[in-house]
């Protein structure tokens, strides 16, 4: 069993910069390969970023080039820096572990965070 708990969140202008930070406990966090999503109310929750156990890292379009996904395996801590924020990114960022063992899939979430970006 793995517990997220993200930090970091807030309200930042247009153009501005934010980090969210994941920690995670409970398990074998380095074979894990982690992800951060975003939900606004009505919509469904949306990929923004992923990196894996082996270090790789993977990115929403609308994301690319202004935020990057970091872990730190031996704090046990997956970080999201967010640069030249947009209205649009405002939304509740979620962190997700998961990992696959034999044929079962582990996944687990954190509570959320909440960033606000004002125009």
């Amino acid at each position: 069993q793995v517990q997220l708990v993200e930090s970091g969140g807030g309200l930042v202008q247009a153009g501005g910069s934010l980090r969210l930070s994941c920690a995670a406990s409970g398990g074998a966090f380095s074979t894990y390969h982690m992800r951060w999503f975003r939900q606004t109310p009505g919509k469904e929750r949306e990929f923004v970023a992923a990196i894996t156990s082996g270090g790789s890292t993977y990115y929403a379009d609308s994301v690319k080039g202004r935020f990057t996904i970091s872990r730190d395996n031996a704090k046990n801590t997956v970080d999201l820096q967010m640069n030249s924020l947009k209205p649009e990114d405002t939304a509740v960022y979620y962190c997700a572990a998961d990992r696959v063992v034999l044929t079962i899939t582990l996944n687990y979430w954190g509570q959320g965070t909440q960033v606000t970006v004002s125009s």
